[in-house]
């Protein structure tokens, strides 16, 4: 089963981080994604550009287009990695591995007459 695990964080306290501190977190994730390649268990996965830059599309009768995320939040999501696991048990123990402190761990809900 396929899962994404959302990577929640304040991007001002990213933005305080020294470079060296953003390096080291870089270079966390480097070692994280090896992992996933060496199982061969990655499906892929991004950083995102910041909330600020984010595009909300509403569609409820009357299609609204804003600036910015939808929800108003101190955490968001700032990248996320796919993966293939047996469970979500396996998602978890994956999960915890991510050098961040807040990891959203959702299944991808399958249709078949979908292409992935």
């Amino acid at each position: 089963m396929r899962y994404m695990l959302l990577i929640y964080g304040n991007e001002q306290a990213w933005e305080s981080r020294t470079e060296q501190e953003q390096q080291e977190n870089h270079e966390r994730h480097g070692k994280f994604i090896a992992m996933l390649q060496e199982r061969g268990i990655g499906r892929g996965g991004d950083a995102l550009e910041p909330a600020s830059t984010a595009t909300t599309v509403r569609n409820s009768g009357e299609v609204g287009i804003t600036d910015g995320p939808y929800a108003e939040t101190a955490e968001q999501i700032g990248g996320y990695y796919v993966l293939e696991a047996a469970d979500l048990d396996e998602a978890i123990a994956i999960a915890k591995q991510i050098p961040e402190p807040i990891v959203e761990v959702r299944a991808i809900a399958e249709f078949p007459d979908m292409a992935n």
